[in-house]
């Protein structure tokens, strides 16, 4: 008997534990970028140079509702977060052919932009709705 009440004390420890740790590392985003908006975006770029990929990442960064930009240059591949309420794929693919970056130019890449494109405008549209239920 005393087993099974240390190991259910045991277990209530760890996943109180488990709760505070979740609590603390709750990712913190940058001004208008709501968790519940926030989409994760991968574009291929054909290689460009340096100097002008890093003045389009600045320009990016610089987007009001962007979470988080890196480069990936081994492959060539731009990783964007962003609040999808506030502003969408066209701005950052803007930003980029300002500053005479590309993107690659095969199916895939169409296809995927399109997809975000959808997806974006679908956050944007329900970010605008009020939330009903027939309960």
């Amino acid at each position: 008997m005393t087993r099974r009440r240390d190991a259910s004390i045991v277990r209530r420890n760890l996943s109180i534990q488990s709760y505070r740790e979740n609590e603390m590392n709750q990712s913190v985003h940058r001004l208008g970028v709501s968790e519940a908006r926030l989409v994760k975006r991968a574009l291929k770029l054909k290689p460009c140079d340096q100097g002008d990929l890093d003045a389009a990442i600045r320009e990016i960064d610089e987007i009001f509702g962007l979470d988080d930009v890196s480069l990936d240059e081994c492959g060539w591949k731009l990783n964007v977060a962003y609040d999808a309420s506030r502003t969408c794929i066209d701005c950052v693919e803007e930003a980029l052919v300002n500053n005479g970056v590309q993107l690659k130019d095969n199916w895939w890449t169409r296809f995927k932009r399109e997809h975000y494109k959808f997806v974006d405008q679908n956050v944007k549209d329900n970010a605008n709705q009020e939330p009903w239920s027939c309960h």
